[in-house]
């Protein structure tokens, strides 16, 4: 005579926890730390720190790297620094700025640029940053933003995720002439 599984009655739960595996044997290995290495693949070389930008009103914006990215760029950073209420700023100058820096990021060859923007004390800081490692191509970038009327200092250097652009500029209701002083 054979039973069915529902003669059996209703299941209880066991009286006892139930039973846990045994622990491993072997415990598992951390994993071994790897040695640094540089953009361009050295080990062992110092890296430089990420760029920092504290207790200030700040955006940040990343654009495809193509051959319009710079307009774009302009023009969304010409209205972000607007709804930070410069209302009197060289719109032209700084749109011209962004396109120099999105520009040069571009031409590193990688496939998004990221802009960053900073402001404090009537100065509106931009930085592109290629994202592209390796040497970045010599330019004349510095040169070109130096040449724009409310850019106050510029610079340029290599980090372990790109290139990074940078200028700040002026962005006073008035902007100080290179020459000398304001206009009276």
């Amino acid at each position: 005579m054979t039973t069915t599984p529902e003669a059996k009655g209703p299941k209880a739960p066991p009286s006892f926890p139930p039973r846990t595996p045994p622990p491993q044997k072997k415990p598992t290995e951390a994993p071994r730390p790897r040695p640094t290495t540089n953009a361009h693949g050295v080990v062992g070389v110092r890296q430089l720190p990420r760029m920092e930008i504290r207790n200030r009103r700040t955006a940040g914006l990343t654009f495809r790297a193509d051959r319009w990215a710079a307009q774009k760029a302009a023009a969304q950073v010409v209205a972000r620094v607007r709804a930070w209420g410069y209302g009197t700023f060289d719109e032209p100058d700084l749109a011209a700025a962004v396109r120099l820096l999105v520009g040069a990021a571009v031409t590193d060859g990688g496939k998004r640029v990221s802009l960053h923007l900073a402001d404090q004390d009537q100065r509106i800081l931009v930085v592109a940053l290629s994202h592209r490692p390796g040497l970045a191509p010599e330019d004349d970038i510095l040169a070109e933003l130096a040449a724009v009327r409310t850019v106050e200092s510029c610079g340029t250097d290599t980090a372990p995720d790109g290139r990074r652009v940078w200028a700040l500029l002026d962005a006073a209701p008035e902007p100080r002439r290179k020459d000398g002083p304001p206009a009276a």
